[in-house]
């Protein structure tokens, strides 16, 4: 999603509420909205930045979509008109031609109410946007682009245990995922110590889950997983200190912080993470809370290579299957931007 617009400061004005996604069209392999699943057809647009963006970066790497959903990447600092492909030669996506994402939205449907965000998937054709749907696109990368998975690719949402992961997420959206921004774009006291409560009582909630067990469902990597990394990796950089998450740090935390170690350590998780990106974005766009625009140079990043232990555990991170391939060409993580 977006995280709003480069220097909007209305945030500090009305209560934080998460945009719905207006584009909801689904790609299914029978094609029931229009758009069928075919290899080389479709471009996944991100951020590195938006944690909700990273959750599709993460899967299309476990699943081994490299190839068949091409990748664009944005710049992490948006202008007023959002997202940007200036890392790009010419300012310009190479396979879409486009300088903004709001390129592919307005060939969609010019007018349309809220703003541009990620992750998004455009069409590559006609250049139109597809869908904005963050909480379905993984969902559908797992389930619909199964003929398109690599050899061994992990099962992500288990139908087995597809109830259990739907209630986990539906708490970890609400309190965590979503309350790190309520509380950090609270306009009152006591919106945001609301906000803040529900955060930690969630982790603690969380951290006593994953005492026992190395996943949060089942003894393999799944949906919930993803989705819970997001915003963990991101807690310590951003949310202690942007967003007012102060109670304590992700690393002082001995559960959830070696989870978090864990996953990190596991490929197609940390080689998608660009901790200059994330703290660029959050504390030079959020101008309504961080008015200076000035990046802290903490926290050292190193800290993610310590030993983990979880192992311990048991757990099979990607079930009969195996780990995703080296990061494709292209798209590393500059080496500046990673511990």
């Amino acid at each position: 999603m977006s995280d709003g617009p480069a220097g909007n400061s209305a945030y500090g004005h009305r209560p934080f509420k998460r945009s719905r996604s207006h584009f909801a069209d689904r790609i299914t392999a029978d094609g029931r909205d229009g758009w069928p699943v075919e290899a080389g057809r479709y471009r996944l647009v991100v951020s590195r930045a938006c944690p909700w963006a990273s959750r599709a970066l993460v899967a299309r790497r476990l699943l081994g979509l490299e190839d068949a959903l091409s990748l664009a990447v944005a710049d992490p600092i948006q202008d007023d008109r959002s997202w940007r492909f200036t890392l790009d030669p010419g300012g310009r996506d190479p396979v879409l031609g486009i300088s903004h994402l709001s390129e592919a939205y307005d060939r969609r449907e010019r007018g349309y109410p809220g703003g541009v965000s990620v992750p998004a998937v455009v069409d590559v054709p006609s250049g139109r946007l597809v869908t904005n749907d963050y909480q379905r696109i993984t969902l559908d990368l797992a389930t619909e682009w199964t003929a398109l998975h690599r050899p061994g690719a992990p099962d992500l949402y288990p139908r087995a245990l597809r109830g259990e992961i739907d209630a986990v997420m539906a708490e970890v959206h609400e309190d965590v995922n979503n309350g790190v921004y309520r509380a950090g774009f609270a306009s009152s006291q006591e919106e945001y110590e609301a906000a803040c409560r529900g955060v930690f009582r969630r982790l603690e909630m969380l951290a006593e889950r994953l005492a026992g067990q190395r996943y949060l469902v089942g003894d393999t990597i799944t949906e919930a997983d993803i989705r819970l990394f997001t915003t963990l990796v991101r807690f310590d950089a951003v949310y202690h200190g942007h967003f007012k998450c102060n109670r304590w740090k992700l690393a002082e935390d001995p559960v959830l912080w070696a989870y978090a170690r864990d996953l990190y350590r596991t490929p197609g998780f940390g080689d998608t993470v660009d901790f200059d990106h994330v703290k660029r974005h959050y504390y030079q766009v959020h101008t309504g809370i961080n008015p200076t625009r000035i990046v802290p140079l903490g926290p050292d990043p190193a800290g993610w290579t310590v030993p983990h232990h979880r192992e311990r555990l048991g757990g099979r991170p990607f079930g009969d299957g195996t780990p995703p391939g080296p990061v494709p060409a292209g798209e590393e993580v500059p080496a500046g931007h990673r511990p």
